[in-house]
């Protein structure tokens, strides 16, 4: 079973969440922040992740250290969980339409952490939500999970379409590089034997 669980407190967030890499993306999901609810529901069901997450944070200050930590948490969560990556695929790409909007993501489990991002969103905020946390979120993710993740904005101005694409995008291929490839399940997929 490939299910991490972690509790981070800090004297900015508390925060709990347990994942099941191999579930079917139910979710239980309590941030702080209405939007980044939306999105992490969004995340668990489209990548079929089962998500338990609760942040209690200073969000009377405002939603960074929420949104980053959270990225941080939910990176090291993956990174638990996979192990060695004994047996996945490594690599996932999806390319998502949401209406006017067009979004590209591709992940490697590489053990390298590196962030493409190249979203254009539009507003400063949606609702209370400043955008600019998409990619704080997204950096810290890929620092805790060592992925190289790309996301690329190739149609759109919404901003909510957007951010949205990108979590629904993301989150698909994420379930294809962790998923378990029946050919190779006891082989790490590295020509070098580790990632």
């Amino acid at each position: 079973m490939r299910i991490a669980e972690i509790s981070r407190k800090t004297a900015e967030t508390d925060i709990y969440l347990k994942i099941d890499l191999d579930g079917t993306g139910k979710s239980n999901i309590n941030t702080g922040c209405g939007f980044l609810d939306h999105m992490m529901t969004l995340f668990a069901a489209h990548g079929k992740f089962d998500t338990e997450l609760s942040c209690k944070g200073d969000t009377y200050v405002d939603y960074h250290h929420t949104a980053e930590d959270i990225g941080i948490v939910l990176g090291a969560c993956f990174a638990k969980a996979l192990g060695d990556k004994r047996g996945i695929h490594r690599y996932g790409d999806t390319l998502l339409p949401m209406d006017e909007t067009l979004i590209l993501s591709a992940v490697d489990f590489s053990g390298r952490a590196y962030l493409g991002y190249d979203l254009k969103i539009p507003t400063e905020k949606v609702g209370a939500f400043d955008t600019e946390l998409v990619e704080e979120f997204f950096a810290a993710f890929v620092r805790q999970a060592q992925c190289a993740l790309h996301i690329r904005q190739l149609a759109g101005k919404n901003s909510h379409h957007i951010i949205e694409g990108a979590f629904k995008s993301v989150a698909r291929s994420l379930r294809q590089a962790v998923s378990v490839d029946e050919r190779s399940r006891n082989e790490i997929p590295s020509t070098k034997g580790v990632l």
